[in-house]
């Protein structure tokens, strides 16, 4: 949703980028200190997500958040977000520069000071997008008014290519048709759209159709979020580990002549699928880190990313719910910089089992959250990634 990307499924954490949100992106001079050997985060994040509230129009049976009709006790206030963005300037140092922030919700519309907290963030120099649900809130004279007040992009679920797919996974009639009123809305009003979908066993056999669909409209990238059953996510079912592979490799198939960018959320094993074969090819890894795709090199829950609830929780992402701190009483830089957990996960060799020993660790890392959400610890192994790494053949 992040400069890099997003994928806001059901509203909650809007993609977390495998890297990059519309809008954002790794800048030529680099985010936080990159290792000789590797790709860390370790200074200051790339895209920071932000639940300005959980409050939201739809009931999305994929929700992370488990958004709610109304507010929640608790949220931060106005002062409170005014505040937290100054902290955000924190992280800008000599060879870093400022994340870009994604708000999400719930539904960012929901706030009613969000035109000032938007304001707030580039009189700093911060870059925002936002990840609004598809709701009456949603108007196309609201899309040129985020255009004016400095919306950078936004991002839009779609998660099937038919009303029946689509508004049976988000619970309200109507909303697939106007999803794609809001994609068209958002590009006469120049706005940079990224469109998320959400990839379970139920739905994947959709994929084909809805890249066709979405191939007559306009939009800067498609994300593709694999399930993680935290949240009403619980009540769909991942992909088993072969088909997550089979649906990654078509993934990326179509990406070289698709007319948008295509980038998957919470499968980071995809990046190992596009390295491997130009590595066959001899492409040096020097290469591969001037290639487009090097943008989402290392991307990853903790790395990269961080997490504000809409009651100031700090965690690693939406997806991985183990809070470090709260905003409310501790700075983001301090939390996000010199937690245990978030060192541990911008830290491949503390990874276990497959993964700890993976030649792809530093790009990949596999997915935190489904380890966690698998296993109880966030250091295990990927689950949905089926490779054996040539250290453990």
């Amino acid at each position: 949703m992040h400069p890099a990307s997003t994928g806001h499924p059901g509203h909650a954490q809007p993609g977390h980028p495998g890297a990059g949100h519309p809008g954002a992106g790794r800048p030529s001079h680099g985010i936080g200190s990159v290792k000789p050997d590797g790709w860390a985060y370790q200074r200051a994040p790339m895209i920071i997500y932000w639940e300005l509230t959980n409050a939201c129009g739809l009931a999305c049976r994929h929700c992370r958040a488990t958004a709610m009709p109304d507010a929640a006790p608790g949220e931060l206030t106005t002062s409170e977000a005014i505040a937290l963005l100054d902290d955000i300037l924190g992280f800008a140092g000599p060879d870093e520069a400022l994340p870009h922030v994604v708000m999400t919700g719930g539904d960012p519309l929901r706030r009613a000071d969000l035109p000032e907290l938007v304001a707030a963030a580039t009189a700093r120099g911060i870059g925002v997008s936002l990840a609004p649900a598809v709701t009456p809130l949603l108007t196309r004279e609201r899309m040129f008014w985020m255009k004016e007040i400095g919306i950078q992009a936004i991002s839009l679920s779609l998660d099937g290519s038919t009303a029946a797919y689509h508004d049976g996974v988000r619970m309200v009639p109507g909303t697939f048709d106007a999803t794609l009123t809001a994609l068209d809305d958002a590009a006469d009003a120049g706005l940079s759209v990224q469109v998320n979908t959400l990839v379970t066993a139920n739905t994947a056999a959709d994929l084909p159709a809805v890249y066709e669909l979405l191939s007559q409209h306009t939009l800067m990238q498609w994300s593709l979020f694999f399930l993680i059953s935290i949240g009403r996510g619980t009540e769909l079912t991942e992909l088993s580990p072969g088909e997550a592979e089979r649906w990654l490799l078509w993934a990326a198939g179509i990406n070289r002549e698709a007319p948008f960018r295509v980038k998957t959320t919470e499968a980071m094993h995809y990046r190992r699928l596009v390295a491997q074969p130009l590595l066959r090819a001899g492409k040096s890894k020097e290469d591969l880190e001037a290639h487009p795709m090097s943008r989402a090199f290392g991307i990853r829950d903790g790395n990269g990313i961080v997490f504000i609830s809409n009651l100031g929780e700090v965690t690693p992402s939406g997806f991985l719910p183990i809070s470090v701190g709260n905003v409310k009483q501790r700075s983001l830089v301090e939390l996000y910089r010199d937690d245990p957990l978030m060192r541990a996960l911008r830290d491949p060799s503390q990874f276990k089992g497959r993964c700890g020993v993976c030649e792809f660790q530093d790009w990949c890392g596999g997915s935190r959250a489904r380890a966690y959400a698998w296993t109880g610890d966030p250091l295990e192994s990927d689950p949905l990634c089926p490779y054996q790494p040539k250290a453990g053949k």
